[in-house]
């Protein structure tokens, strides 16, 4: 597969599962212990905002505090982003800040990040390190009450939407990684590159996801052995 053009890359929680973060629904993942309704809405953080806090505070902590580090999947992305001719755009489901930390830089964190918190009264968003509280004024408005984790939740609309549909409308080759399919509208996103912008279209996962049948290429296995050597196969097939 030989390609030039401009690159879309959706990644989700199983490029960060081999550096220690839990995956959402795994069978011991982040949902089979904890139920969304109770952490992860809208109506949760009305109902009971210290609980919400507890649970992303504990995350938080984890991120910041934790020996968590980007994989060599992530490093491999950077390294693609620094040497493609064309833009590539990284598009993730992922609220942790690992592909930061391994040097990418065009980066769409669509279901938000988890080291930054925004004011529900008046939107202000900061970057934000510590625990979050009720009692928590925000630094712009002073109401206290409305900070929350900078992270979008079931019931509420991703971010960066235009710019996303944007690049997969001009996008030659999409590249899905470590998702599971189940999520939309990011589950969508193969469909519009492969129907819309005639995108070639992967999948690098563990396993296959639920719509592995849209791909026109899958290859299997653990992150940190399939994304480099795929980064590797498209960057030498361009030299």
């Amino acid at each position: 597969m030989a390609n030039t053009g401009p690159i879309v890359i959706l990644t989700g929680a199983g490029i960060s599962r081999e550096s220690g973060l839990h995956t959402f629904r795994d069978s011991d993942g982040i949902w089979a212990q904890h139920r969304i309704e109770d952490v992860a809405t809208p109506e949760a953080f009305a109902r009971n905002p210290r609980a919400v806090h507890t649970f992303y505070n504990t995350r938080r902590r984890q991120l910041v505090t934790g020996n968590i580090r980007p994989n060599a999947a992530h490093e491999a992305l950077a390294r693609l982003e620094r040497a493609w001719p064309e833009p590539v755009l990284l598009v993730t489901q992922n609220i942790d800040d690992l592909h930061e930390k391994a040097g990418s830089r065009a980066l769409i964190h669509m279901h938000g990040e988890l080291r930054k918190a925004r004011c529900a009264h008046c939107g202000h968003v900061q970057v934000e390190d510590g625990d979050l509280g009720v009692e928590q004024p925000c630094p712009v408005c002073t109401r206290t009450g409305g900070m929350r984790p900078h992270v979008v939740w079931f019931g509420e609309m991703p971010l960066g939407m235009d710019e996303i549909a944007e690049a997969i409308d001009r996008c030659t080759l999409f590249v899905s990684i470590g998702t599971s399919g189940n999520v939309y509208p990011a589950a969508g996103f193969v469909q519009e590159a492969r129907y819309r912008a005639r995108a070639h279209t992967v999948e690098l996962n563990l396993e296959p996801s639920a719509g592995e049948s849209l791909f026109a290429e899958k290859i299997y296995g653990p992150a940190t052995q399939v994304v480099p050597a795929f980064v590797e196969r498209l960057l030498t097939q361009r030299l």
